[in-house]
């Protein structure tokens, strides 16, 4: 019992590096702006990932596990910690990077070092995701602008209404950002233990907890910790670093990444769309990183602004960039010192 906790703690790590890192830019741009208070918005955001990593995180985890499927517990230990420290060193430079990326680019770095054939399919859909992610939230955010500038003419509020509705509409929309992030992401932080680990079911009462949900709710504990520990760096990029938003302009941002972060982990949403012979939306794991910054562009865009800071835009697009290739590398030679070093079997 010892060895497995002592395995899953990359995991922990991973969900702590997520938290200071993805989850904290739901509420960057509230914080930012000065609309919320940073403890209120991490409260919040801790109750609603673990409520959304635990009710719905399973669907976004069959993708990763169509991946690569880790079954040796020491290489889950390596790949998530591998992701792990990629994403703290981006966050240790402000860099809002994907945890989607890093725990991809590990997986990756295993199914190489095993001889381990990586789905091509699998990747080209989740390789989608990260272009498709950014630009979906800059066109909700572009919609939402002009819808939300339009209702403000015809309702006519005073300022103190006004500050007021945006305050509650940052605080309900954060928390359902939170609540997808939880369904969407948990499954970058515990997904690769899921085949690897052998956990009991838990009955209390009329409630059953299978092995998923409670390394979800574990995960997602140690992503609360991370909101709490390290994320206000994270914040100050994304919420005044790339483009100066005002408190409505902060709605909208949050709005729309939450919208795209549900999009990508609802199964209810994904069976509509079976049944209506439409072609379904992939449930995989994306950066809530990707979507706060298309959203925030999309303001920019819509706003006829030059202000967007295109230097700082570079800076996070290279970050992008350095993170699977990163966590690809740090895997692979990785899982080779614990084979051939440490002696234990990674496959």
């Amino acid at each position: 019992m010892n060895t497995t906790f002592f395995f899953i703690t990359s995991g922990l790590f991973l969900g702590w590096s997520l938290g200071a890192n993805d989850a904290a830019n739901l509420f960057g741009t509230a914080v930012g702006t000065k609309v919320i208070k940073f403890k209120s918005a991490a409260y919040i955001m801790s109750i609603f990932v673990i409520i959304g990593a635990v009710a719905s995180g399973a669907g976004a985890s069959h993708t990763l596990g169509k991946l690569g499927a880790i079954t040796s517990l020491s290489g889950a230990f390596i790949v998530a910690l591998s992701a792990g420290i990629t994403v703290f060193l981006m966050t240790r430079y402000g860099l809002p990077v994907s945890t989607s990326q890093a725990i991809v680019g590990a997986i990756i770095g295993w199914n190489l070092f095993t001889s381990n054939p990586t789905s091509l399919s699998t990747l080209s859909k989740i390789v989608m995701t990260w272009i498709l992610c950014p630009v979906l939230a800059a066109i909700f955010s572009i919609l939402l602008y002009r819808l939300f500038k339009l209702k403000t003419r015809t309702l006519k509020l005073n300022l103190f209404m006004r500050y007021y509705y945006i305050r509650l509409g940052l605080i309900i929309v954060g928390a359902f950002g939170a609540y997808s992030l939880g369904a969407n992401n948990i499954s970058n932080v515990m997904g690769v233990f899921t085949n690897a680990i052998d956990i009991p079911t838990i009955s209390w009462f009329i409630f059953t907890i299978n092995k998923t949900e409670i390394l979800f709710f574990i995960g997602a504990l140690a992503i609360a910790v991370g909101i709490f520990t390290y994320s206000k760096n994270v914040m100050s990029t994304v919420g005044n670093g790339l483009y100066r938003l005002s408190p409505s302009t902060a709605l909208i941002v949050v709005l729309s990444s939450s919208l795209v972060l549900f999009l990508f982990a609802s199964a209810s949403l994904q069976n509509l769309l079976i049944q209506l012979h439409i072609p379904p939306i992939p449930l995989v794991p994306v950066s809530s990183s990707q979507a706060v910054v298309g959203a925030v562009i999309g303001i920019g865009l819509a706003r006829g602004d030059r202000n967007i800071n295109f230097r700082k835009l570079g800076t996070i697009a290279i970050g992008w960039l350095l993170t699977p290739t990163g966590s690809l590398l740090l895997s692979y030679i990785s899982l080779f010192f614990m084979q051939n070093v440490f002696m234990q079997s990674v496959f």
